[in-house]
């Protein structure tokens, strides 16, 4: 991994990890409280606006059922035109692997304004079309391997549906093995015009085949859930990152995934969930919309919001697909109170919000493997020739990005520092008189032990006669 927590991300924040479920009781409960401290008329205020944006929430009980389990970002900035049987495809590098119950989450509506406006604007309502089918795939860890076949998805039970404007639904819930390092791979053919589709940007291998066509084809404009939720039992909280093309991660290495991000998401524990909203070309006015966008990203325990640089940039718009300026709502960043949205029409126009910047110090970890025999016995220096072990760290499965080395010394032992992460291990070469270690072991920390097997031969002995 070439780890991004040794970059500067420069972050436009409205509120760092602001804890968004908050219900309205307590929010009432905390200004009456207020009131007997001397509390301005603008905190009862404010308490009020957090009230009306809890309102906006899709409270669907398979938000708390279902988390995200992929740091790449989905949601709806972009339209997909006249679709006849176009069958697309999108890499998906998972946050927990193994075997996992699935759900995905659909909308039918624009989430943010592209570009001016024209034609890609916020609460766009997105045509009718067909699912004539979806299927999951492991990707291998390579996008160039072939995909194989997992499972097919259902809706309410069918192979396909017919999707009305504005309309959201769910998948059924489906399990599915994926291993450690492969890519989940989405897959659904669909006819219909003015799709809702995510402005990929390259972050990740996305492809598409129209009727009649052999070969997939890159594609940007990708219709896909907006949320590729899974059971994952060990999760605690729910982080949702929502902002513009910096959160989304554009303009970063093709399938590196090396924005802000997916950075965050690598260096989380497994009780932590990372659902990446960020959208190219969004602004604070179309998450304050309370739209589709606002609504699921609210089923999160702690948020981070990165709006600015196209509410300086993009104008004023009325978000009505024209362009030709206009009020619209504004999101107002107030202090220990956190992220107000503010719909009053009072004429005001967008603002932007306050820049900041900050670096993330990486922490080191110490990564250690004990070698033994299959007696248990330490196996250090060959007996043989003085030889030792040798493993290869790598960052990911496939073994090929090699980070460091480690050496089993006499005392059966080796270790090395590195920056916090998980990585993969592999003998790379065994001690004179021992078989390779064929295993890949993974490395979060902490020791491991590799068991080595003794290299058998033959002995001929030929008798002849005196």
């Amino acid at each position: 991994m070439d780890n991004i927590f040794k970059k500067t991300a420069a972050l436009f924040l409205a509120a760092l990890m602001l804890t968004a479920c908050t219900s309205s009781d307590k929010g009432e409960k905390k200004t009456a409280s207020s009131k007997g401290e001397g509390s301005s008329a603008s905190k009862t205020h404010t308490t009020k606006e957090f009230s009306r944006v809890e309102s906006c929430k899709n409270d669907d009980e398979n938000f708390r059922v279902y988390t995200s389990n992929t740091y790449v970002s989905t949601g709806c900035n972009g339209l997909s035109k006249a679709l006849t049987d176009t069958t697309y495809r999108a890499y998906f590098p998972l946050e927990e692997y193994g075997e996992l119950e699935y759900r995905f989450f659909f909308s039918n509506t624009v989430d943010s304004t592209y570009n001016k406006g024209k034609p890609v604007y916020v609460g766009k309502e997105g045509g009718e079309y067909q699912v004539i089918s979806a299927n999951l795939y492991d990707g291998g860890d390579d996008e160039n391997d072939e995909p194989v076949l997992l499972s097919k998805v259902t809706f309410d039970g069918s192979e396909g549906r017919t999707v009305k404007p504005n309309e959201t639904f769910w998948s059924d819930p489906v399990t599915i093995d994926v291993p450690d390092g492969h890519f989940l791979v989405w897959e659904w053919t669909l006819n219909g015009k003015d799709i809702p589709s995510t402005e990929m940007s390259n972050l990740t291998k996305a492809v598409a085949k129209a009727q009649g066509k052999e070969e997939f084809s890159y594609c940007s404009a990708m219709p896909l859930p907006v949320l590729m939720g899974a059971k994952r039992d060990k999760v605690e909280n729910r982080v949702v990152l929502i902002g513009d093309s910096i959160t989304q991660g554009c303009q970063t290495e093709y399938m590196k995934y090396e924005f802000w991000g997916a950075g965050i998401a690598q260096g989380l524990s497994e009780r932590y969930s990372l659902w990446n909203c960020g959208l190219g070309w969004a602004r604070s006015s179309d998450l304050a919309t309370c739209g589709s966008w606002l609504s699921r990203a609210l089923n999160c325990d702690t948020a981070v919001i990165a709006f600015g640089t196209n509410d300086i940039t993009s104008g004023d718009l009325k978000g009505d697909g024209k362009g030709d300026g206009g009020t619209h709502w504004r999101i107002e960043s107030n202090g220990s109170e956190g992220v107000v949205i503010n719909n009053k029409t009072d004429g005001k126009k967008a603002t932007a919000l306050k820049m900041y910047g900050f670096k993330i110090t990486p922490r080191e970890v110490t990564f250690r493997i004990d070698k033994k025999d299959q007696e248990g016995n330490a196996v250090g220096i060959s007996s043989v020739d003085g030889s030792s072990a040798q493993y290869g760290v790598y960052t990911e499965y496939a073994c090929k990005n090699k980070v460091a080395t480690i050496t089993i010394g006499a005392s059966g032992y080796g270790k090395t520092t590195l920056e916090e992460g998980t990585y993969y291990v592999k003998e790379i070469k065994a001690p004179k008189g021992y078989e390779l270690d064929p295993k890949v072991y993974t490395m979060s920390g902490g020791t491991i032990t590799s068991v080595e097997t003794r290299e058998k031969g033959t002995i001929k002995i030929n008798k002849t006669a005196d």
